[in-house]
């Protein structure tokens, strides 16, 4: 029996019919989807397109976003976990599934097993991979650190690495890869680190290794910087329709609405506190709107007395702090609100659209947080 240290788990996923919903949900639009990955390819060019769906597909819900972009015959999938690749291939896709963080906890037999393909930066990696292999060849994707300073082989130290990589038997360089560090604010840096990589390229073809993919440009150098693009590109934010950087990614479509419902509904006189620890308190005879959403749901608690909802096409305030399964909202200003109202999180509603880029800058951080923090206990409706 192997070792609980060497299982993974997992995650179990839960069908509820619809009508059984609660009213807080995150409406997860496929046609956007297919959409934004046809703007994606045509900035692409020639290069490949892997699809990264790291985070539950930056939480819309990887198994039906990987298969929706199968079917639109996406070359391959990126994620950060192992346990994340072994969900796709569970779920049926057969496809190139590059791990990008590299593996832990000693499933290396695992994922060679199942075909996917790992991203090395340190030797020992790559002899556990070796050891797991029994003697058959095995390739792995090269991440070459030029200025992340997260994972990646240094540039220094790339001889010696590749030195050493050249006495593992089996090994072979599949792919050679980096990661921009501010490819959506820096261009200066970003040509910099280009640069760095064009001598880890030459160095890696002096040393005989002829690497199937080359890959760095993630949704803010694909649309910004097209010398980034080479065999492959490697898009997240961008096929969710969030522009990965001012000026970019014209066209992109939203594929997450979230939504609530208004919930109980009261008014009250000037000088009334709202909220946990008072921190609002009405200036005038308020209307206060009570909705089905908080921390708990991911509705990020930095939004308290900052973010807005949206109510009958009218964008509205947050009134005092969110809690973790309730928020209310100051509705004073909008006619005819009423419980059992839709109430618009992220999204639109009428003319009127709250994006995650709004919601980001009230609160203080970027899109990504906001996407990926919707928590698993919101039902994804797919459409």
């Amino acid at each position: 029996m192997r070792s609980p240290r060497n299982t993974l788990t997992l995650r179990p996923r839960v069908v509820v019919a619809n009508d059984a919903l609660r009213p807080t949900r995150a409406e997860i639009d496929l046609e956007a989807l297919a959409h934004n990955l046809r703007i994606v390819r045509g900035a692409a060019g020639h290069a490949r397109v892997l699809a990264v769906v790291k985070a539950d597909a930056y939480g819309h819900g990887v198994v039906p976003v990987a298969e929706r972009l199968d079917r639109e015959g996406v070359d391959a999938f990126g994620v950060a976990l192992a346990e994340e690749a072994l969900e796709l291939r569970e779920a049926g896709i057969r496809g190139d599934i590059l791990v990008l963080n590299g593996v832990y906890a000693g499933a290396h037999r695992e994922v060679l097993a199942a075909g996917l393909s790992p991203v090395v930066y340190d030797l020992a990696e790559v002899h556990a991979f070796a050891r797991a292999a029994l003697g058959v060849a095995f390739g792995v994707h090269l991440e070459v650190d030029t200025g992340m300073s997260r994972l990646g082989v240094p540039v220094a130290e790339l001889p010696a690495f590749l030195d050493a990589f050249e006495r593992v038997p089996g090994a072979r360089i599949e792919g050679l890869m980096t990661h921009f560090a501010s490819a959506d604010l820096d261009t200066e840096q970003t040509r910099e680190q280009l640069a760095r990589f064009a001598e880890v390229r030459a160095l890696v073809s002096a040393r005989g290794h002829r690497p199937r993919l080359v890959h760095a440009a993630n949704s803010a150098a694909l649309f910004r910087h097209p010398a980034s693009r080479f065999d492959m590109v490697r898009p997240g934010i961008a096929l969710f329709g969030v522009p990965p950087a001012a000026g970019t990614g014209a066209g992109l479509r939203p594929a997450m609405r979230l939504v609530t419902q208004v919930i109980a509904l009261r008014e009250v006189p000037a000088g009334t506190p709202v909220g946990y620890a008072a921190n609002a308190v009405t200036g005038r005879t308020t209307r206060i709107a009570t909705v089905a959403v908080g921390y708990g749901d991911g509705l990020l608690r930095a939004l308290s007395n900052r973010g807005e909802m949206i109510v009958r096409g009218v964008r509205v305030p947050i009134l005092g702090n969110v809690s973790m399964d309730l928020t209310t909202l100051d509705v004073t200003d909008v006619h005819g609100v009423a419980v059992g109202d839709e109430v618009v999180i992220l999204g639109r509603q009428g003319e009127a659209e709250l994006g995650a880029e709004d919601l980001a800058r009230a609160a203080g951080t970027i899109p990504y947080e906001i996407l990926t923090n919707v928590s698993r206990r919101v039902p994804r409706v797919y459409r």
